[in-house]
């Protein structure tokens, strides 16, 4: 595990974090770890649990390091919400939680009689250091789930130097984001921490910052056009932009292509449960992509993707492993279709289908056409109760015209007829400012019967 601190240290003076508008050095960031961790041997026992209730910022980077150090099990909590966060403190098992203020260190002793669960105690008399993430949540409880750190890292060791400018957006307690984290560090690129993600604030970075990689949702994506953010700043530096987290609309990939013609865009593919996969698209505006990583496998199941790999959790703290097969298979909820020549085209989550009739409506193919008409700027398409088919398909739309909402419901129901089948036509058309998603950018779907 010390080897990541050595691949550090021989990136020295160059530029590692960049934050509110300060650059730190490689060099600076280990001694910030080193200094952190002369800080947590006064009180923190190796092995302890750990709420990082913060995120992203150099000093809560460097913090996490010299957690790992400690073998500590980590637990980064970034939301804002009182009750969450107590929530999230008490399902982890915490011995402390640290918050991060002007003042340096807030260290606050936490923890009940409860005796450690039983993963923990693995991780501990291993010696080994651990990662606690949550579900979102948006299906039930947030599912605490467990991972060996010092496995998950491991997985990074190979890298190979390239000095790369990449922003990170998704957040620190998101496995999307600590993948570019340590996937950015352990080849010595620099990393840029956006303020706020915002539309303007991004883009104002990749130009300032001459931005290669970008990881985001295809919701922010639709959002940066919206705001027309690449026709007001100078984003050609763009060598990369990563998706994932939610289905890609074709028509909204292919839109983005247009204004970001010189940018390579890949599909990511990943889960808390497994980590994130290696893929391969097979081309910018393709959805078509390939799962080509060692550490992990995959097959389907009656359309359902499953996943086994070396970096998959030892288990929930707080569910039961219903996700899991025996034989250690996760089964993912995301339909694919698998194409002849090794490709998967991922169609939508099996908790998002619209049951028509008996007839299956996947949300994204009809998002996909709704995009297509010049007057949409964004949507979202889900199901609603309907006590003759089951479910009737409902759209809200966000207009990029001031247009009667009764002449947006006649172009809509005239372009599908031409599009899809009558089943998939939306029955109802709810004219909105803004699509309903959350802070991670992730469209929240209504889920009416």
């Amino acid at each position: 595990m010390f080897w990541i601190i050595e691949k550090l240290t021989d990136f020295a003076e160059q530029p590692a974090i960049v934050d509110n508008d300060i650059t730190y050095s490689y060099l600076q960031l280990v001694n910030q770890i080193t200094n952190y961790k002369k800080q947590l041997d006064e009180k923190i026992n190796n092995g302890d649990v750990v709420v990082l209730s913060t995120d992203y910022s150099f000093h809560s980077i460097a913090l996490f390091f010299a957690l790992l150090l400690k073998r500590c099990i980590l637990v980064p909590i970034v939301s804002q919400v009182e009750e969450e966060v107590t929530e999230r403190i008490k399902e982890s098992y915490a011995d402390w939680v640290i918050k991060l203020n002007k003042d340096g260190l807030n260290r606050e002793k936490y923890g009940d009689n409860r005796d450690k669960h039983e993963m923990i105690k693995s991780l501990q008399d291993a010696k080994h250091a651990g990662l606690i993430l949550f579900s979102s949540g948006s299906t039930g409880k947030p599912k605490a789930m467990i991972h060996n750190l010092n496995n998950l890292l491991e997985t990074y060791k190979t890298r190979k130097h390239k000095p790369l400018s990449i922003m990170v957006f998704l957040m620190f307690d998101h496995i999307g984001g600590l993948n570019t984290l340590l996937n950015s560090l352990s080849m010595g690129a620099k990393i840029v921490i956006p303020g706020t993600r915002d539309a303007d604030e991004i883009g104002s970075l990749i130009e300032k910052h001459k931005i290669n990689i970008l990881p985001a949702s295809p919701t922010f994506l639709n959002l940066m056009l919206i705001s027309e953010t690449p026709n007001r700043y100078v984003l050609s530096s763009l060598k990369m932009i990563t998706y994932g987290t939610e289905p890609m609309p074709e028509s909204l990939l292919k839109r983005l292509k247009a204004n970001f013609p010189r940018t390579r865009f890949l599909q990511t593919f990943g889960t808390s449960e497994t980590g994130i996969a290696q893929t391969s698209s097979r081309s910018s505006t393709s959805l078509d992509i390939r799962l080509n990583d060692s550490n992990q496998e995959y097959k389907i199941v009656n359309g359902e993707l499953w996943l086994r790999s070396q970096t998959q959790v030892l288990g929930y703290l707080n569910a039961n492993m219903d996700s899991f097969t025996k034989e250690g298979w996760f089964k993912t909820g995301d339909l694919v279709e698998e194409l002849k020549d090794g490709y998967l085209r991922i169609i939508g989550r099996n908790k998002e289908i619209i049951n028509v009739g008996g007839e299956k409506v996947f949300p994204a193919e009809i998002e996909s056409v709704l995009l297509e008409i010049p007057e949409i700027d964004d949507c979202m398409v889900y199901g609603e109760k309907n006590a003759i088919t089951g479910q009737n398909v409902v759209a809200d739309v966000v207009l990029r015209n001031d247009i009667e909402p009764k002449l947006i419901k006649r172009l809509v129901r005239k372009y599908c007829k031409e599009k899809l089948d009558s089943y998939k036509i939306p029955t109802k058309i709810n004219v909105k400012d803004k699509t309903n998603f959350s802070e991670r950018f992730k469209k929240m779907r209504l889920h009416n019967g």
